[in-house]
């Protein structure tokens, strides 16, 4: 009995296809050429993904270098047959006009990517995710857990880290002189203890 394939989408088939106006406002990722629709995230996902892209951006106009991309922008992670991730965020340490930066997905290679647990992922998907990106030559991933307030640390080739609100979040060699206690990744500024204060 003969089978039938569905031909596998390209990068550049799946940004149109995604651009249409009948998905408007959906998520969508591709994975080795199939199409998946993402769930919305929900308001405690969006606001770690606020205060993570806050800290980072200050960390960013304070080293005067670099930049960062949000709103899961679309990474190419590989090619053929091709899967496109959507990053809650990105960090690039090198800056770039935006006139220069693509108009589709990104193809280049962020020097961190944040990921925040959300209730529809599953540890299978989230671990094969750290996995191509640390394929594509991304050097280190964090994956923060908004209910358990940790942050799970990834650099290839090695354990994660676990830490908790007790303990400093660094730039693990990849981000230079980035320091911040993870407790800041879950309160508001005024929430915060007083900077000389335990």
């Amino acid at each position: 009995m003969a089978t039938t394939t569905t031909p596998k989408m390209t990068v550049e088939e799946f940004f149109e296809w995604a651009n249409r106006p009948e998905n408007e406002g959906k998520r969508f990722e591709l994975e080795a050429g199939e199409v998946m629709e993402m769930p919305s995230p929900g308001e405690l996902h969006g606001f770690i993904c606020w205060l993570t892209s806050m800290l980072l951006g200050n960390y960013l106009f304070r080293r005067g270098a670099g930049y960062a991309c949000t709103n899961d922008t679309g990474l190419i992670v590989q090619r053929g047959p091709d899967t496109v991730r959507g990053p809650d965020l990105m960090v690039f340490l090198e800056s770039r006009n935006p006139e220069d930066m693509s108009r589709t997905f990104c193809d280049r290679v962020p020097a961190l990517v944040v990921e925040v647990f959300s209730p529809s992922d599953r540890p299978g998907r989230l671990n094969r995710r750290i996995d191509q990106y640390h394929r594509r030559g991304v050097p280190l991933v964090w994956v923060i857990y908004p209910e358990e307030r940790t942050v799970n640390v990834y650099r290839p080739n090695e354990f994660p880290k676990v830490l908790d609100e007790t303990d400093e979040l660094t730039g693990n060699g990849v981000l230079p002189d980035f320091r911040c206690p993870v407790r800041d990744l879950f309160a508001l500024p005024g929430q915060l203890p007083a900077p000389n204060q335990p």
